[in-house]
């Protein structure tokens, strides 16, 4: 299986874990009522699902993109002063002939 593959199934398999940590905490604290409403109902797994899957595609799209920008170069040159200086705009002044005016 490719690296990245198997990086993705990971980020993936952690997003869904976070997901339903997230879910059940929220139950747990009564968020804005949430938990006391899902418990008072017979359908109340339904929310619990719908809020564990898309939780878990925004926390694993979240967890892949942090993997992968991790993983960038450091372009920014060596360390230690030895690389290229950034240029300094040094204002000059230009002369500059006023005309008159007329009213």
């Amino acid at each position: 299986m490719p690296a990245l593959v198997r990086l993705y199934i990971q980020s993936v398999a952690i997003g869904f874990t976070v997901a339903a940590v997230f879910t059940g905490a929220l139950l747990w604290l009564d968020v804005a009522g949430l938990g006391h409403l899902v418990m008072g109902s017979n359908i109340g797994w339904i929310a619990v699902a719908m809020l564990v899957v898309f939780n878990g595609i925004v926390f694993s799209g979240v967890q892949f993109a942090w993997r992968i920008m991790g993983m960038a170069e450091d372009d920014r040159g060596p360390k230690g002063g030895h690389g290229a200086r950034e240029p300094v705009l040094v204002p000059v002044s230009a002369p500059v002939k006023a005309r008159s005016r007329r009213h």
